[in-house]
């Protein structure tokens, strides 16, 4: 049996039955009473069952009829759901974004900005991915990610840039040892034993140019790839490190370790990147504008 049904059939027994009338039913409906008739008798042959029967003026449902009615309100919310998620993807607020950024804009800056689009958007899904500048840019080149959040510079000539927010650096030590001056300079740092980032990334980069400018080229004691494992490593008393502020920043700052200024001082720039042929959906519009309004106050 073809287990398809037709709604309008489906609402015009219902209204039937309600109103007792297939003449009311079909006043409600803006039909005719005889176009009631026939959707009715056409959903009693689709199932082969009869649905209605005549008890002295009203119109009441049989046995099967009624089995049909105490499914009804189950297909009513399913039909419903059903609208109502097609018209979050018809306002494009709904389905899936890609997006790629580094490890510590994924800790220290993301995440509200995500819970703000869980709550004014729940149909919307963002899928985060971390890696390095270089990694992340190839990625959204090769459309295996809508968009990515990273710091500059970047190349890639098919690639639309978006600076969103400036993050200084600041240098981190033990509170408790052999404590910074609250504004340091690269004389003062090379002689220390260092923790930086690995070789290859960005914001390494950035570091080694600060100390060259001033001819210098220190050696870490360790390279790392996370920030976390970094300050970690600098509450543990094993060296001092270079890291972005934001990492130091409210929920990240660490009760062992005490903060100084740069000088001169240093800052990366947070980029969005995307393919410059890259069709702008209403879900990857809602994305790309709250990951800039929650960069502006960061702009310093």
């Amino acid at each position: 049996m073809d287990k398809s049904l037709n709604l309008d059939q489906l609402r015009s027994f219902g209204l039937v039955i309600e109103t007792g009338s297939f003449s009311a039913a079909a006043e409600r409906l803006g039909l005719s009473q005889p176009a009631v008739s026939l959707q009715v008798r056409q959903l009693e042959r689709r199932l082969a069952v009869r649905l209605v029967e005549r008890v002295g003026k009203r119109a009441k449902a049989t046995p099967a009829g009624m089995e049909l009615l105490r499914h009804m309100p189950h297909i009513d919310a399913a039909v419903e759901n059903a609208i109502d998620a097609l018209a979050d993807h018809a306002s494009g607020i709904a389905g899936r974004v890609r997006l790629g950024t580094g490890a510590t804009a994924c800790l220290h800056f993301l995440p509200a900005v995500l819970r703000g689009l869980r709550e004014r958007f729940p149909e919307l899904g963002v899928v985060v991915s971390t890696g390095n500048t270089e990694d992340q840019a190839r990625k959204v080149e090769e459309n295996s990610l809508d968009l990515a959040l990273v710091t500059l510079p970047v190349a890639g000539r098919s690639l639309a840039v978006m600076p969103v927010l400036d993050d200084e650096f600041v240098a981190i030590g033990r509170a408790d040892f052999a404590p910074l001056k609250a504004r340091v300079a690269p004389g003062d740092l090379g002689a220390l034993p260092l923790v930086l980032f690995e070789p290859g990334a960005n914001t390494r980069k950035l570091v080694d140019r600060w100390f060259a400018a001033q001819g210098l080229h220190p050696q870490p004691v360790m390279e790392l790839g996370s920030v976390e494992a970094m300050k970690e490593m600098v509450a543990a008393g094993l060296g001092h490190a270079i890291v972005p502020g934001m990492s130091m920043a409210g929920r990240g700052a660490h009760p062992e370790l005490k903060t100084s200024r740069l000088n001169p001082r240093m800052h990366r720039t947070l980029a969005v990147v995307m393919r410059r042929d890259k069709p702008v959906s209403k879900a990857l519009r809602a994305v790309l504008d709250a990951i800039v309004a929650a960069g502006k106050p960061g702009r310093r």
